[in-house]
C-alpha cells in the first residue's frame, strides 16, 4: 500500500500546472515627495485584479528600490505601494510585457485630511520600525485552517513538527492574543486551537516586559512574540472543542476547551487528561496527539527525540490538567489578566544503565537498575495588572502562585566491579519520599516617562518566598568487599525542610543626550538571597521499632546568605543603521553559610568583580543585519560546593564541599548574521558564541581500590567553549497552490574542559559536527511532504594517555506526509529512523518509528473522527550512549508501545461574522 502512496505523491510532484504563467519583473524607486529622500522598508505588492488576492510583494532597500519578480497568467494587475505615514500608492499595471520600468514613485505625505484620497486595499507586510505585522487576507490557507497552519506560509516564520516557532531565525517564545496572554507558556493551545477566520493581522515584536514596552526601549534578546489581532466584529460570542478517544492497551484521552469573548473580556476554560505521555493538553489533533519530533544533540554525544527514542525521556505518565483564563479591561487605564491551572499526574519508570568508569591506571564498571514511581499535584496561579496613571506613568503588577504535593516510591540495585569482572561493592536502597512545596512570587514595575526622547525612570521590586517540605525514609544495604570488607545498614527517616526568601530591587534612569539617538543610562541593583536547609535525620531504635535515634552525620542545619550590589553606567547610540551599547557595572558580593550543627564550618566570603556588556548592531537593509556582542559576568559557587559539610548519604559516594571556591568569570563573544529576502524567500542566519571561563568549579573525584568515591571542588582555568551555526533557508513558489521550502543547516562545536581524576588533572576535548537538510513540499488542499535527514558527528580526546579517544556517529531520517484527498478526509505519516552504531551489546542500535493518523470531517468540517497508530511497527526505544570526561554510559529505560485509538472530536463557533467585504476606493495616479 505504502509504494502506490508514494508512487502517487511523486506523480504529483511532477505534474505541470494547467495555467500557462508568464514571467515578469516591475522595478522603480521609491522617495518622499516632501524632502525627495529614499524610503526604505516600503511594502510593494501587486494584486490580481478580479478578486484582489497577492500575486507577489516585496520590500524597498535603502535606495528606496525595489523589483518585483513572479510569474502570472493575468494580462494585468494592480499595483500598491504601502509605507507608513505616507497616502498609499496604487497603479494599474498591464502585464503584457515582461519588464516594466517605473521608474521614480513619489509618495506624499498623509494628512488625514477630508480631502485626501483613502485607499482601502492593505499590505501584505508592513514594518514599522521594530514591528512586523503580516496583514492574514494576503496569505491563501486551507478553509478551515488554524494560526499554526497561518504561520507555516508567512514568510521567513518555521513552525516545527512539535509547535515550536521561529521568526527569521529567531525563537518565539511568548503568543499573545489582543496583547494579553492566552494559557500560559504553551504557545501551541493559542496556534492550534484559535481559527484563521477571526484574526486581522499577526503583528511579531522582540520579547519585552510591559515596562520595557512602555518606555520604548530596545531589548537585547533572542527571542520574538508573537501578537494575534482579532477583529472587531469577530471579538464577541463563543468558541470551543471537545474531544475524547479510546484505544488498546487502556490508552484513552480527553479535553475540552471553551472561550468567551466579549469585547475587551476574554474568560476560557480547558480541561484535559492522558495516559499516552502527550504534553499540555490534546484535543484529537492528529499533529498534536504524539508531540513533536524534534532532536537535541548534546554535545557529550547524547541526543533526544522528544522524549521517546535514542536520548529521550523516560517513563509512561497518567495525567490530568485544568485551567482558567480571564482577561479584561477595567475602566479606560487598568487591565487584567489572570489564570490558573491544576494538574495532576501518575508516572512509572524503569532503567537500567552499565557505565565504564575510566581511572588513569585501571577500569572499572558499574551496572544499576532502578524502579520510581511518582504521584504528583499542583495549582498554579499567576495575575498581571497594569494601571495607566496617565499617558506617561505605568504600574505593572505580576503576582504568582503555586502548590504542589508528591510521593515518590524509588528502588535501586548497584553493584560495581573491577576489570577482572570481580565485584568490588553493591548497594540495594529503597525510599518513601512525600513532599510540599509553596511558591510565591510577586513583581512590580513602576515607570514614568518624560519627554518625547525616550527619558524615563523605572522602579522595579521583586520577591520570592518558597518553602519546600519533605518527609523521606530510607532503607539500604551497602556492602564493601576487599581487604576489609564493610557493611552499611541504614533503616530512616528524614523531616527536611527548604527555604528560600529572596528579594531584588533595581532603579534605572535613561537621560537622552542628542534627541532619540545618544541615552546615557544610571542603574543600581540590589539583591539578597536567604535560605535555610534543615535535614533531621533520624535511625530506627529496634527496641522501640521508632525512628527516634537522632544522626547528627546525616543532618543538616544551615542559614546561607547571597547577597548583592550592583551600580552600572550604560552608554547607548541608536540609529536606523546603527545600535551601539557599551556597559560596565560592578558587583559586591557577599556570600555567607552557617552551620548551627557544626559551628567551626562557618563560612563567610566577599568578592567584587567587574562585569562589563557591549552591543553593537549594523543594519545592511530592513532584509539584512549583523549583530556583535562581548560581555563579561560571574557566578558565584552554589552552596553546596562551599559547605565544608561532609555528605555521607551515599556511602559509594562520599561529598565535601571547599570553602575557598572563587567565582567563576566567563568571557563570552557572540556574533549573529540575519538576512531574508521577502519576494524571493532566501534566509541566511548565522550564530557564534564562544564562551572562555576562568576560575570554573569542576568536581574533584578521588576513587580508592574499592571504588569508593570521595568527590570534593576546586577551581580550575582553561575552560572554554565555541558554538557556531548556519542555517539556509529558501521558499519557491511554483503557482497559487504548491510552495516549497527546504533548507540546509550546519552546527558544530569544541569544548575544552579541565578535570580531574585521582588527582591528576587533565583535559577533555570534545569537537562535534551536526549537518542537516530538510524540504517541504505543499500542494494546497492536496498534500504536504516534509523528508529531513540529520548525523551528528563527535569525537571526545583526552590529554592523559590511559584515556582512549572515542568516536561517535548517529543518523536520524525523518519524514511526514500528509495527504487531503479525497475531501474532508486527512491522513498523516510520521515516520523516523534513527541509527545509533556506538550503543554496547544488549542495548537496540536502530528502530524504526511510525505514526499513523486518518481523520474524517463532517457537518461542515466541525466534526471529525480519527483513527490513529501510535509505533506502528512496534520499536520504540530510547537506549542511549553517554561519554563524559572520566566514563562512558549506556542506558535504556521504560517507554511508550504500540497503540491504536479511536477519537472523536467537535469544534464550535458563535463569534462575529466570518470574512468581510473589502471596500476599495483609489485614484490612479
Amino acid at each position: 500500500m505504502m509504494k502506490y502512496y508514494f508512487g502517487a505523491i511523486l506523480l504529483l510532484i511532477f505534474t505541470n500546472s494547467f495555467a500557462q504563467s508568464k514571467p515578469f519583473e516591475i522595478s522603480g524607486k521609491l522617495i518622499s515627495e516632501d524632502d525627495q529622500t529614499p524610503l526604505e522598508a516600503a511594502t510593494v505588492y501587486l494584486q490580481r485584479v478580479k478578486d484582489s488576492s497577492l500575486i507577489t510583494y516585496t520590500i524597498s532597500d535603502r535606495d528606496g528600490k525595489f523589483l518585483l519578480e513572479d510569474k502570472t497568467s493575468e494580462i494585468s494587475a494592480n499595483l500598491y505601494v504601502s509605507y507608513v505615514g505616507y497616502q498609499t500608492y496604487f497603479k494599474l499595471i498591464d502585464l503584457k510585457k515582461s519588464t516594466i520600468d517605473l521608474d521614480t514613485i513619489q509618495l506624499k505625505i498623509s494628512t488625514n485630511s477630508l480631502n485626501e484620497i483613502v485607499i482601502k486595499a492593505q499590505a501584505p507586510i508592513t514594518i514599522k520600525k521594530d514591528t512586523l505585522e503580516f496583514n492574514v487576507k494576503s496569505f491563501d490557507t486551507k478553509k478551515d485552517a488554524n494560526v499554526e497552519d497561518l504561520l507555516k506560509v508567512l514568510p521567513g516564520v518555521e513552525v516545527a513538527e512539535d509547535g515550536s516557532i521561529t521568526v527569521n531565525g529567531k525563537s518565539v517564545n511568548k503568543i499573545l492574543v489582543n496583547g494579553k496572554p492566552f494559557f500560559g507558556n504553551d504557545p501551541t493551545i493559542t496556534t492550534r486551537n484559535l481559527s484563521k477566520e477571526i484574526i486581522e493581522k499577526i503583528q511579531v515584536v522582540d520579547t519585552k516586559t510591559k515596562a520595557q514596552a512602555f518606555s520604548g526601549e530596545k531589548v537585547d534578546n533572542e527571542n520574538k512574540t508573537i501578537n494575534l489581532t482579532i477583529k472587531k466584529e469577530n471579538n464577541k460570542g463563543n468558541f470551543g472543542k471537545l474531544s475524547a478517544g479510546t484505544g488498546t492497551d487502556k490508552r484513552y484521552e480527553f479535553a475540552g476547551m471553551l472561550n468567551h469573548f466579549d469585547n475587551n473580556q476574554r474568560i476560557s476554560v480547558l480541561a484535559g487528561g492522558n495516559n499516552t505521555n502527550s504534553p499540555g493538553f490534546s484535543f484529537g489533533e492528529i499533529r498534536k496527539m504524539f508531540g513533536g519530533n524534534s532532536i537535541r544533540f548534546n554535545s557529550n554525544g547524547s541526543f533526544s527525540i522528544d522524549g521517546r527514542s535514542f536520548g529521550g525521556g523516560q517513563g509512561i505518565t497518567t495525567s490530568r490538567n485544568y485551567g482558567l483564563n480571564f482577561a479584561d479591561k477595567l475602566g479606560e487605564k487598568k487591565d487584567v489578566s489572570a489564570d490558573y491551572f491544576y494538574s495532576k499526574s501518575s508516572s512509572n519508570n524503569e532503567t537500567i544503565k552499565e557505565r565504564e568508569n575510566i581511572l588513569p591506571d585501571s577500569r572499572f564498571f558499574t551496572k544499576s537498575n532502578t524502579s520510581n514511581y511518582n504521584d504528583s499535584d499542583s495549582h498554579r496561579a499567576n495575575m498581571e495588572f497594569d494601571i495607566e496613571v496617565d499617558s506617561t506613568f505605568l504600574i505593572n503588577v505580576r503576582p504568582r502562585f503555586s502548590y504542589g504535593t508528591s510521593e515518590t516510591v524509588f528502588s535501586q540495585e548497584e553493584s560495581s566491579l573491577n576489570d577482572s569482572n570481580v565485584l568490588t561493592n553493591d548497594n540495594t536502597s529503597n525510599s518513601l519520599v512525600n513532599s510540599i512545596n509553596r511558591n510565591f512570587n510577586n513583581d512590580i514595575d513602576v515607570t514614568k516617562r518624560f519627554g518625547k526622547n525616550g527619558a524615563f525612570l523605572r522602579f522595579s521590586i521583586g520577591n520570592e518566598i518558597k518553602t519546600d517540605t519533605r518527609k523521606d525514609f530510607l532503607n539500604s544495604i551497602s556492602n564493601i568487599y576487599g581487604d576489609t570488607p564493610q557493611n552499611i545498614t541504614r533503616d530512616q527517616f528524614a523531616d527536611v525542610s527548604n527555604k528560600d526568601n529572596n528579594f531584588s530591587s533595581e532603579i534605572r534612569y535613561r537621560l537622552p543626550l542628542i534627541g532619540k539617538e545618544l541615552f546615557f543610562d544610571a542603574e543600581y541593583n540590589y539583591q539578597i538571597n536567604k535560605s535555610e536547609n534543615i535535614r533531621n535525620t533520624f535511625d530506627k531504635d529496634s527496641a522501640t521499632d521508632e525512628f527516634s535515634l537522632f544522626n547528627t552525620d546525616l543532618s543538616t542545619d544551615f542559614k546561607y546568605l547571597n547577597e548583592q550590589m550592583s551600580p552600572e553606567l550604560t552608554l547607548r547610540y541608536r540609529t536606523d543603521i546603527w545600535d551601539i551599547r557599551l556597559g560596565s557595572g560592578y558587583v559586591f558580593r557577599t556570600l555567607e553559610n552557617h552551620d548551627r550543627l557544626r559551628p567551626e564550618l562557618d563560612v563567610k566570603r566577599r568578592f567584587k568583580n567587574l562585569q562589563w556588556r557591549s552591543n553593537i548592531e549594523y543594519k545592511f537593509s530592513a532584509k539584512s543585519k549583523i549583530e556583535l556582542d562581548y560581555r563579561l559576568r560571574n557566578n558565584p559557587p552554589r552552596v553546596n560546593q562551599l559547605q565544608a559539610y561532609r555528605d555521607v548519604s551515599n556511602p559509594l559516594n562520599i561529598r565535601t564541599g571547599n570553602p575557598d571556591l572563587k567565582p567563576t568569570d566567563i568571557h563570552q563573544a557572540t556574533l549573529r548574521f540575519r538576512s531574508f529576502d521577502w519576494q524571493k524567500g532566501t534566509g541566511i542566519f548565522s550564530y557564534f558564541r564562544a564562551n572562555f571561563e576562568d576560575n570554573r568549579v569542576v568536581s574533584k573525584t578521588t576513587t580508592d581500590e574499592n571504588f569508593v568515591r570521595e568527590t570534593t571542588y576546586a577551581n580550575v582555568n582553561g575552560n572554554y567553549d565555541i558554538y557556531g551555526n548556519v542555517s539556509l533557508r529558501k521558499s519557491v513558489k511554483i503557482d497559487s497552490l504548491r510552495t516549497i521550502r527546504f533548507g540546509v543547516n550546519l552546527s558544530g562545536s569544541i569544548n575544552r574542559a579541565i578535570n580531574y581524576n585521582n588527582d591528576i588533572q587533565y583535559a577533555s576535548n570534545v569537537k562535534s559536527l551536526n549537518p542537516s537538510v530538510d524540504f517541504r513540499l505543499t500542494w494546497k488542499d492536496v498534500f504536504e511532504i516534509s523528508p529531513r535527514y540529520r548525523l551528528s558527528f563527535t569525537r571526545n580526546t583526552y590529554e592523559i594517555d590511559t584515556f582512549k579517544d572515542i568516536d561517535f556517529l548517529y543518523h536520524v531520517f525523518e519524514l511526514n506526509t500528509a495527504t487531503f484527498l479525497p475531501k474532508h478526509f486527512e491522513w498523516r505519516n510520521d515516520i523516523s529512523y534513527n541509527y545509533n552504531p556506538n550503543i554496547a551489546e544488549g542495548f537496540q542500535k536502530s528502530a524504526w518509528f511510525w505514526n499513523s493518523t486518518l481523520a474524517y470531517s463532517f457537518l461542515k468540517d466541525n466534526v471529525t473522527l480519527t483513527l490513529k497508530a501510535y509505533d506502528l511497527l512496534n520499536q520504540n526505544t530510547n537506549a542511549r550512549r553517554v561519554a563524559t570526561e572520566n566514563y562512558i554510559e549506556d542506558s535504556q529505560s521504560t517507554v511508550l508501545t504500540q497503540y491504536f485509538m479511536l477519537s472523536f472530536s467537535w469544534k464550535f463557533n458563535t463569534l462575529g461574522p466570518k470574512g468581510e467585504t473589502r471596500e476599495r476606493h483609489f485614484r490612479r495616479f
